[in-house]
């Protein structure tokens, strides 16, 4: 039941030392990225992290905000360490030292404006490893950057929203490492930002263990039901894959990676790791403006189902307002349940049996039996060279290869040469994720049923051969042949410990609120992630019983010479792709740092000769 109610400006989070958990580091919309770079200071043998926080909006320019900070200190794991000295912020036009204390997390917007780009909320990277990051001459000239960096001694969070970068501190202050950390943080997002991602939905990581030195990656996407068919689909009348409603449900695969990366890798149970999102979730928080806005487009959506309808609109009509104070009792009371009963308890257990009731009911594909199937897998990350670093993506059915290939394609080039983001820039960035996108769409599926070898499509001769039709005197018009959701929602975040310990971690329920479908006390939207197959005949991603579908989401990460560089994401559908080769070019080809790289103008190819581009690109 939704119990929303006016927050005035006042009121906070609680008790004083909570205060700076509550969203009023965030008026706008509660929405961070950012960097953190890992490294040691000439002057000292210490090491430090280094944020650089804040959203990515539309177009527009970042406004500053308040620091949000945890209290306590981090418990050192290394007997004999000692305490750490402090933190160091800078901000234009002001420099603020800590003397002491856990990492500062600042979270800051830049305003939005046309709708011509995804609201790809969120671009966030851990950067790391002393000496082989890039340097950019005009950084250290001037802040050129719209966001300022933040410094922390022991550990950092970057997230989406303040509360859920808040319980990712948390966690780590209470013994916990980055990967507890991680997964905490994404089920408070499920709290906070309940249209873009949670347990309904599917999620990806990438880990770096640093123990062994070892790069692991999970996919935790799930299967489609066992009676998902083309004839099941024809026969309710439908030519295309449904893009909402039950029919679109697929196995929600979170909880299962979360457990997974949690019982591997971490330090804690899942009970404890779960505890801010369900104290969240019981008591409440302030909806911030975007949020508000994103949840009201969306209401109409949530108003078809009746468990939505009764979830998240208040008192079964309207989407919250900015300010207003929201709790969700039934995602409380879902999460309880798995910390007590284990994951199970939804994979073949009673919250799977009331899940399968309820989707069958609305005509739904998924079985108790296919809950009880669902694992995750873990994958080893693929990756490819690129002027002296490795970028690594996670194998298919994501679209990871995509961003590769792009990379591979303009690799050789003189880039530098042809400027950032000039014309000639733009114009061989854009040819190449048409090419990539091309193979995407037309290669790519679950890796179960690929009809080729992913790592083919990065074969130099293929490779010289694709680049070989770029025109350089005109736009290719005809690209990606598959149907594409343009709401695409999701949530990237990654943590980084002072063991070393790095996680790239993306979640997502797919569009707005996934497939419009909550069941009744439940709490959480089921993600519609049955719209990426197609039923077109003879295509790698036709719908067929227990098949995962093409995914959109990737996490991703740069190493050099063996050793961790940076963990990187970015949200927004098909953005994804060409948001991770822009970003690694404007760091590792024009040197640019973490914060200018984020800050930098993108384009977006939307399809034919169709392009998007931030305010400052290509003049």
């Amino acid at each position: 039941m939704v119990r929303p109610r006016f927050l005035p400006h006042r009121r906070v989070w609680g008790s004083r030392e909570n205060r700076a958990r509550a969203l009023r580091a965030d008026r706008r919309g509660g929405c961070g990225s950012g960097y953190c770079h890992f490294g040691r200071k000439r002057s000292s043998n210490r090491s430090f992290w280094q944020v650089w926080a804040g959203e990515i909006g539309h177009f527009g320019r970042a406004r500053d905000c308040p620091e949000l900070r945890c209290p306590g200190r981090f418990p050192s794991s290394r007997a004999g360490r000692g305490r750490v000295p402090g933190s160091a912020c800078k901000r234009r036009g002001a420099r603020r030292t800590i003397a002491d204390g856990p990492p500062i997390i600042r979270h800051q917007n830049r305003t939005e404006g046309r709708n011509a780009m995804p609201a790809r909320r969120t671009l966030l990277t851990l950067f790391v490893a002393a000496g082989v990051h890039p340097v950019s001459t005009a950084a250290q000239q001037s802040d050129m950057g719209r966001r300022s960096t933040v410094y922390a001694p022991r550990a950092a969070a970057a997230t989406s929203q303040p509360l859920a970068t808040a319980a990712a501190l948390e966690i780590m202050q209470g013994g916990g490492n980055a990967i507890d950390a991680a997964v905490a943080a994404a089920a408070v997002l499920n709290v906070v930002e309940p249209h873009m991602t949670g347990m309904g939905g599917d999620a990806f990581a990438i880990v770096w263990w640093a123990e062994t030195g070892e790069l692991v990656g999970i996919d935790a996407s799930g299967r489609s039901g066992s009676g998902m068919t083309v004839e099941a689909l024809e026969a309710r009348g439908h030519e295309r894959m449904p893009g909402s409603g039950a029919e679109a449900v697929t196995v929600p695969g979170a909880i299962s990676g979360w457990d997974a990366l949690v019982t591997r890798f971490g330090k804690l149970d899942l009970a404890r790791v779960l505890a801010p999102a369900i104290r969240i979730a019981n008591e409440g928080f302030p909806v911030t403006p975007v949020i508000a806005r994103q949840w009201g487009g969306a209401a109409e959506k949530l108003a078809r189902d009746e468990g939505a309808r009764a979830t998240y609109l208040v008192d079964g009509e309207r989407a919250p307002r900015a300010g207003e104070w929201f709790t969700n009792p039934g995602l409380a009371r879902s999460f309880q349940r798995i910390a007590d009963e284990g994951p199970g308890v939804l994979y073949g257990g009673s919250l799977g049996r009331e899940l399968v009731e309820g989707l069958a009911a609305l005509g739904g594909f998924v079985t108790l039996e296919d809950l009880a199937a669902h694992e995750p897998r873990w994958v080893e990350p693929i990756g490819t060279d690129f002027r002296g670093y490795t970028v690594w993506e996670l194998p298919p059915s994501g679209q990871g290869i995509a961003a590769l290939e792009m990379l591979e394609l303009v690799e050789p080039l003189d880039l530098e040469g042809m400027g950032h983001n000039s014309a000639d820039y733009l114009h061989h960035l854009i040819e190449a994720k048409k090419l990539a996108f091309a193979d995407l769409h037309r290669y790519v599926s679950d890796a179960e049923t690929m009809e080729i070898d992913p790592m083919s499509l990065l074969s130099p001769g293929y490779v010289d051969a694709r680049r070989a039709l770029i025109d350089l005197q005109r736009a290719a018009e005809r690209v990606e042949p598959g149907r594409a959701i343009t709401d695409s929602e999701t949530i990237y975040l990654t943590v980084a410990d002072e063991d070393g310990n790095m996680v790239s971690f993306i979640n997502s329920v797919y569009s707005s609120f996934g497939s419009g479908i909550v069941i009744p006390g439940q709490g959480f939207a089921l993600q519609n992630r049955g719209a990426g197959f197609t039923m077109a005949e003879g295509h790698p991603n036709r719908v067929a019983p227990r098949k995962r579908p093409f995914h959109t989401i990737i996490p991703g990460f740069v190493t050099r010479d063996g050793e961790p560089v940076m963990a990187f994401g970015v949200m927004g559908g098909s953005m994804q792709p060409q948001g991770h080769t822009q970003l690694l070019l404007n760091m590792l080809v024009f040197g640019m740092d973490p914060q200018e790289a984020v800050d930098a103008a993108r384009f977006r190819h939307l399809s034919g000769l169709r392009v998007a581009i931030e305010r400052g690109g290509g003049e």
